[in-house]
This record gives structure tokens, C-alpha cells and sequence, in this order.
């Protein structure tokens, strides 16, 4: 008879390690803050009037996938954002035209974020857009031959959602500031009225594709029905339930390890920068991250501020006052979503770090930065609470 109740009992010990009132009134609050459920209806995007409109998601759809919006016709936004890849590319720096200093980010609930790239040098979902068209490593192309390209190309489509396009007879096939020495001459021998045309066209392809990567969220996943659950005073069962090393490891991330501390909410991000030690990669240039964001975000001609944004300027609050200079921005990057991470490796801004597994190492171990101050503190964590971190990252991916 005892030998019979013994897995019996094992297997009712199993399930009451998950059951919701181990967990104190703050722990579920903290689990709960934690669940897609817990987030809010996406805002609108008053910067962008067109930025929930379905004919501009679908124009947008067309762009992201379109290879011609590239020096060469190779490269398209979905070269380094793979759809069956939580939108990135598994690269520890993206490859366009040429390698990149940095990875690129999944961008799932990315309209969410106030800040874009991992300094935050964009502030709008199509600001974002602009850059990598015209970075001579990513797309490589001019704004004058994109409006070339689109009148030739999409007339119709584009003019539907925004309106007729500009006159551009006369307007050199490759013409940008940032382009090469003669794309840069050619720019500048343009009228300005002719310039701001121009960046019109650029600006509403930019709006474009934010709308449809606005549509772009993430899924429920094994932690958001735990979670769900807990909340609602029930035992997670089946696909809701979590092992106990699992649990184990969710104690851990919302209590001793602080990692709720900056990934937090629905989106496990704070969508805020921090320097946390994390090692420049030998022969790149040094990295100063937002320190260097935060100036090219204020001296963006589409940031929010801009003469390209739709609406008031009561949505630039964000960029009004932010913090733009101090030790606290020198070599901070961004907070990425940890949602999916376990299933994407390598880790940090520029893929340092190849498992995850080495990144909580380098948490316990909190090394100094190489300039500015990190912001980590050692951590004391066994071999056991270590795994179940790890344990409790996977969830967040199934």
C-alpha cells in the first residue's frame, strides 16, 4: 500500500507547486502585470495618419517585402526581419548590402516603444523605417530614387492613400544629405521646395510601413495562460502549467534576480536604456549607444518635432523631455523584449553574448563597463537557481 501511494503523492506534489496561492497578493499582482492580457489597446499614432488604415498596412506589406527598395534590388526590410523568425535574422550583426555593427530587433509590439533601435536615435515607427533605406550597409538607396521608384512603380497605391505625387521631372534619379559625395551635390542643387516634396514621398513610405508593422504583435505563450490563471485564483492545468523548476525560476525573475526590474510588463521590456556592462566587439567603432541616440534623435529632420509629422506636437512629449545628455546614457542601450529570447540567440546589441546561459553568467558576474558606470550589481545565484531562470525564459517562447 505505501509503495502505491508514493507516486500518488510525488504526482500530487508535482501539481500544488503550481498552484496559485503559493504565491503571495504581490507576487500574483507582479504575474499578472506580466500577461499579454495585462496589455492596453494599442494608441493611436497621431504622428502618422494613416497609421491604422488597412490600405496603408497593406501598401506597407508590399514594401517591407520589396527587395527594389535597395541600391541593388537585394535587399528588402525582410532580409534582416524574417517572418518565421520572430522578425530577425539569428545574426549576432545584420548583413544588407554589407555586415552591420549591430543585431537587428524582433519587432513584434514594436509600436509600442516611444524610442526605436537599441540607442533610441528614431521616435516613431516610420521614422524607424527611414533609416536602414538610406544606410549605405542596409538598403544603400537615395530618397529621390525610392520617389522615382514608387511613381514608376506603385503610383496608383500610393496615391490613393496619400494623396497625388509631386512633380518630379528634373529631380536627379539619385539624390539624398546622406548618399555619396555626388547624391549629397545633387541634393543640395535642388530647390528646397523640391527637397521637402521629396521628403514628403520618403516620410509617408516610412508611415506606410509602420502601418503594417503596427500589426505586428506578439502571441500568447505557455506563461501568458499560467499567468492568466493565477490571476483568476485557478490551478494551471495542461498547457498552462509550468514545471516547478519553471515556477521556480518566474520567483526568481519577479524577486531575488531583479531581472523584473527593467523587464517588465507585458512586453518584458521597460523600453528604457541601461548600461549593463556588456563588452564592445573587437575592430567595430566604440559605441557610446544612447549617449550618441539621444543626439541624433533631437537632430532628426523626421523626429516628432519635424515638418514631417501628421497632427499636433502635443504627441512629442516623449521626445520634449527626454533625458539627452549625462554619465547615465554613455554606453546605454535599449531594454529588449524578452518575449520569444530563449528561441533567439545570440544576445545584446551586437550578438556578444551567445547563449543564454551566458548572459545570466555575465548578471551574476556584473562586470564593470568599459565607459560610463553599469548599472549591475553581483548576483549570488547556485547552478540550480541559474538553470531555472533559464527554465522560466523558455515559457515566454511556447
Amino acid at each position: 500500500m505505501r509503495k502505491r501511494l508514493i507516486p500518488i503523492l510525488l504526482a500530487l506534489a508535482g501539481l500544488t507547486a503550481c498552484q496559485p496561492e503559493e504565491f503571495t497578493d504581490a507576487e500574483k499582482a507582479t504575474i499578472a502585470s506580466l500577461s499579454l492580457s495585462a496589455l492596453p489597446p494599442l494608441p493611436a499614432d497621431t504622428t502618422n495618419r494613416v497609421a491604422d488604415d488597412a490600405a496603408a498596412a497593406a501598401f506597407g506589406a508590399t514594401l517591407f517585402f520589396e527587395r527594389r527598395l535597395s541600391r541593388d534590388g537585394t535587399v528588402a526590410c525582410a532580409t534582416c526581419h524574417l517572418v518565421d523568425r520572430q522578425f530577425q535574422d539569428d545574426r549576432p550583426r545584420s548583413v544588407g548590402l554589407a555586415m552591420t555593427d549591430r543585431r537587428a530587433m524582433p519587432l513584434a509590439g514594436v509600436a509600442r516603444a516611444p524610442f526605436l533601435f537599441w540607442d533610441g536615435r528614431k521616435d516613431s515607427l516610420w521614422a524607424q523605417a527611414l533609416g536602414p533605406l538610406e544606410d549605405a550597409r542596409e538598403h544603400g538607396g537615395t530618397r529621390a530614387a525610392y520617389a522615382h521608384f514608387v511613381a514608376a512603380t506603385f503610383r496608383d497605391r500610393y496615391e490613393r492613400i496619400f494623396g497625388p505625387l509631386p512633380d518630379l521631372a528634373g529631380v536627379p534619379a539619385a539624390a539624398s544629405p546622406l548618399g555619396s559625395d555626388a547624391e549629397s551635390a545633387a541634393w543640395e542643387a535642388m530647390p528646397d521646395d523640391k527637397k521637402r516634396e521629396i521628403d514628403t514621398v520618403f516620410a509617408n513610405l516610412g508611415k506606410a510601413i509602420a502601418a503594417f508593422e503596427r500589426t505586428i504583435v506578439h502571441q500568447p505563450t505557455r506563461f501568458d495562460r499560467f499567468a492568466d490563471a493565477v490571476a483568476a485564483g485557478k490551478a494551471p492545468e495542461g498547457d498552462a502549467a509550468l514545471s516547478e523548476q519553471e515556477v521556480y525560476g518566474l520567483r526568481l525573475f519577479i524577486g531575488r534576480a531583479n531581472c523584473v526590474t527593467c523587464h517588465n510588463g507585458p512586453r518584458f521590456t521597460d523600453d528604457h536604456f541601461h548600461n549593463t556592462g556588456v563588452p564592445p566587439v573587437d575592430g567595430l567603432p566604440d559605441d557610446t549607444g544612447r549617449a550618441a541616440g539621444a543626439k541624433k534623435v533631437l537632430d532628426d529632420p523626421f523626429n516628432c518635432l519635424g515638418a514631417y509629422r501628421d497632427g499636433s506636437e502635443e504627441a512629442c512629449g516623449e521626445l520634449r523631455f527626454m533625458v539627452s545628455q549625462g554619465e547615465e546614457l554613455e554606453r546605454a542601450f535599449k531594454t529588449p523584449s524578452l518575449r520569444g529570447a530563449a528561441a533567439r540567440p545570440p544576445y545584446m546589441h551586437s550578438g556578444q553574448i551567445a547563449t543564454l546561459a551566458d548572459v545570466v553568467d555575465h548578471y551574476v558576474r556584473a562586470p564593470a563597463s568599459v565607459s560610463g558606470h553599469s548599472e549591475l550589481k553581483p548576483l549570488k545565484l547556485s547552478d540550480r537557481e541559474r538553470a531555472a531562470l533559464i527554465a522560466f525564459l523558455g515559457t515566454l517562447a511556447e
